[in-house]
């Protein structure tokens, strides 16, 4: 979701780093290509002129024009601006906490859909920091929309938490009844789904607020679609004046939407965003942190995501294998195929070089699909390969070559080509022991 104005900050950041002197001329240049970047993102016009407003009073001060690094500093203060807006808050932490998440949204922005990847991300996140497993209860008092409610049990049972369907058919009653089962079962979360509409309808506001009346949830999140841009701050708008919430949960971030909703969500709506949905896997739902956002924003990467999603997907024996085959200096085909195995779990080269500081503005979408492809191949022909022609390169003469390329449906120059990019990581692999022991 951020690729738009990522490529486009990209091209007005790469004129001024690096160069000794800034003049107001050229930092104006720059702030009018940043202001026309916001408005193609879908940015609400007062949100753009109030963030071009801070960043041109601090870049036209002294400390941008005298500093020995005015690109850098300019780039600084963007950067700072951009966090404000996306907001510092501390994140919701619903570990170790009791009570009901109501979770509210419009049909079809993937509310149902985002309480299972929720579940599971709690259930992730007790585990990764060694916590005691949360016990969640999953439930929906959605009536309006057809198979909603057959929906969140489906993916309650994909998640493996447990699902209550109350046998009330009106949504009130329903709400009362699932509270009870919740209580005298002594769950520690409930997450309730409720109905949604195409648009904001009064009667859906009214019931929303009865049932907040009735259970008092703990926390009440709002799902919004990032690609319905400036609408979805309407909405935002119109929940928190009809019931009010907390924080909001944005899906279909990795769309092609335009960062619009994202970027201004928290300057209209003094919210914070807690989570994005980021795909549409199970898995697919991260916590949001406006730092990261912003730097992902600049071309900076995010090596904190790369760090948690590797920490995430990959064991910590297969980590410490990895690297100590790449220290020893002495880097087998074997090591060059875990590598990328490893590198498969942690996400696609398209998902990874945006984490990568600079790659995500070098790479274009071609370079990109081209690397997948390449990537593809040396996994067929490295599983074409048998133990001791992995571990023994040498051994490759033009029969095994031939018999390599059949098995994996390649051409002999492919596996010539792995074998030249395996030669350049051996000569990393010498170069980095090498240096590592200075």
């Amino acid at each position: 979701m951020f690729d738009f104005l990522a490529d486009k900050f990209s091209s007005v950041f790469t004129r001024l780093t690096g160069q000794h002197k800034l003049s107001e001329g050229n930092i104006q240049e720059a702030v009018d290509k940043i202001q026309e970047a916001l408005l193609e993102a879908d940015v609400p016009y007062s949100v753009v002129q109030e963030f071009i407003a801070g960043v041109k009073t601090e870049a036209m001060g002294q400390k941008v024009l005298s500093s020995l690094k005015p690109g850098e500093q300019f780039i600084k203060v963007v950067h700072d601006r951009l966090v404000s807006f996306l907001g510092q808050e501390k994140q919701v932490a619903l570990q170790g906490q009791k009570g009901v998440v109501m979770v509210m949204g419009l049909q079809g922005s993937g509310k149902t859909t985002s309480l299972g990847k929720l579940a599971r991300h709690l259930h992730k996140q007790a585990k990764k920091d060694n916590l005691k497993p949360i016990n969640i209860l999953l439930a929906s008092v959605d009536f309006y929309r057809p198979a909603a409610i057959d929906q969140l049990e489906i993916l309650a049972k994909q998640v493996g938490v447990p699902f209550y369907r109350s046998t009330q058919t009106d949504a009130v009653k329903a709400a009362d009844d699932i509270y009870t089962y919740y209580k005298n079962n002594h769950f520690d979360l409930l997450l309730l789904d409720t109905a949604g509409r195409l648009h904001i309808d009064s009667a859906m506001l009214e019931q929303l607020r009865e049932i907040d009346l009735r259970l008092k949830p703990a926390h009440k999140l709002l799902v919004l679609d990032a690609m319905t841009g400036q609408e979805s701050l309407r909405v935002a708008k119109a929940f928190e004046q009809g019931v009010g919430f907390e924080g909001a949960l944005l899906t279909k971030m990795d769309s092609e939407a335009r960062a619009g909703a994202a970027v201004a969500f928290r300057y209209v709506l003094k919210k914070p965003i807690w989570f994005v949905g980021v795909g549409e896997k199970i898995d697919d739902l991260e916590l949001f942190h406006a730092d990261r956002a912003a730097q992902r924003l600049l071309g900076m990467g995010d090596l904190e995501s790369l760090l948690e999603r590797a920490n995430e997907k990959v064991k910590e024996h297969e980590q410490e294998a990895a690297y100590k085959a790449f220290m020893s200096g002495n880097f087998t085909l074997q090591d060059f195929a875990n590598q990328l195995s490893m590198m498969t779990k942690i996400g696609s080269l398209a998902q990874l070089t945006k984490l990568m500081p600079g790659m995500g503005a070098k790479m274009t979408p071609d370079q990109i699909e081209k690397g997948e492809v390449e990537l593809k191949r040396f996994r067929a022909i490295l599983s074409s390969m048998t133990p001791k022609e992995r571990l023994m390169p040498a051994v490759l003469n033009g029969m095994r070559k031939q018999r390599i390329a059949k098995g994996a449906g390649v051409q002999v120059v492919d596996i010539n080509a792995l074998l030249a990019r395996f030669e350049q990581s051996q000569q990393f692999a010498k170069l980095f022991k090498k240096f590592g022991r200075l």
